[in-house]
């Protein structure tokens, strides 16, 4: 009878990849950092290593969740390795996939995240309302931006508990859509640097930037990210993004009477939201659904319009 060993190691979720001056490299949680030592949770022991042999420190994303094997089903993709770059650039790459979105009853900010036009805003957004609007700032460059408006937004998924939608811009033949990126799970720290593209008070593709002031502050059953980002009305449904470009959260509330508290949605919960979306899928025919707004009667008279006598 043969009898098998299995050895294995189990890596904690919040491990790091730190790299010796020897060489070698060695993956685990950084329990504690002292001027002297790193100590390391290897799963199975705890290895004290000089910090002067220490030459660099990398975090580990892959196969921390189920991100790492895209799905046959998934609108979105998740990216890990981007390199770190300026917020400018970083503007100039992703603003193209930051959206106006505008009904009867006001406006607020999407991401793109599909070739198809899918788009993730907030709830709140677009809710009661079945006329949807979607305005595109085509080029990257701020001295030559060409706005697109594109009407007929579908709704496709709608939660009102987690305050995320999704639509779908129509697809035009003259460009392509450009498309975020994602972050993997559990990769903010508090500290980290952030900042968001959106449209508060309908001022196309604002940034604003901040750090994680916390990434687990908890209302009424729901973890969100809070930011230091400034956050406005028309900022809501726009993302945030870390320092490579991923998606980390949906911007959507900011407390009143108070500066630098801003609020966004994990990303983790709009995976969750994107991959279960026929449980959210929405009805337009449910007579309950939103408003319908009827079009203005047309013009009969095209000449000049009629002179008021003036006291």
């Amino acid at each position: 009878m043969l009898t098998l060993l299995c050895l294995f190691a189990v890596v904690p979720s919040e491990a790091e990849v730190i790299k010796l001056k020897t060489g070698q490299t060695v993956t685990g949680e950084v329990l504690k950092e002292t001027d002297r030592d790193v100590l390391i949770d290897l799963g199975v022991d705890v290895l004290r290593v000089p910090r002067d042999r220490v030459e660099s420190r990398t975090e580990l994303t892959t196969a921390v969740s189920d991100d790492s094997q895209a799905r046959s089903t998934d609108l979105f993709r998740v990216e890990n390795d981007l390199p770190v770059r300026s917020v400018r650039e970083l503007s100039e790459l992703r603003g193209p996939g930051v959206v106006l979105i505008k009904t009867p009853g006001g406006l607020g900010s999407g991401w793109i995240i599909s070739k198809r036009g899918h788009c993730i805003t907030n709830f709140h957004v677009v809710e009661g309302e079945t006329r949807l609007s979607a305005t595109l700032m085509l080029s990257g460059d701020e001295t030559d931006q060409t706005r697109r408006r594109i009407n007929d937004v579908q709704i496709l998924a709608l939660n009102p508990f987690l305050d995320l939608a999704l639509l779908q811009i129509p697809v035009q033949e003259d460009f392509e859509f450009t498309t975020l990126p994602l972050a993997p799970d559990d990769t903010l720290r508090e500290g980290q640097e952030v900042f968001a593209i959106g449209n508060p008070l309908g001022l196309e593709r604002s940034v604003s930037q901040g750090i994680v002031s916390t990434r687990n502050r908890s209302f009424e059953g729901i973890t969100y990210i809070q930011t230091t980002a400034d956050i406005n009305p028309g900022n809501s449904g726009g993302p945030l993004f870390d320092t490579r470009g991923r998606v980390v959260g949906v911007t959507n509330m900011k407390l009143l009477g108070g500066e630098g508290l801003g609020f966004a949605i994990p990303i983790s919960y709009v995976k969750h939201f994107l991959r279960h979306r026929e449980a959210f899928a929405y009805d337009r025919n449910q007579p309950n659904t939103g408003y319908r707004y009827l079009d203005a009667p047309a013009r009969k008279n095209f000449g000049a319009p009629p002179l008021r006598d003036r006291d």
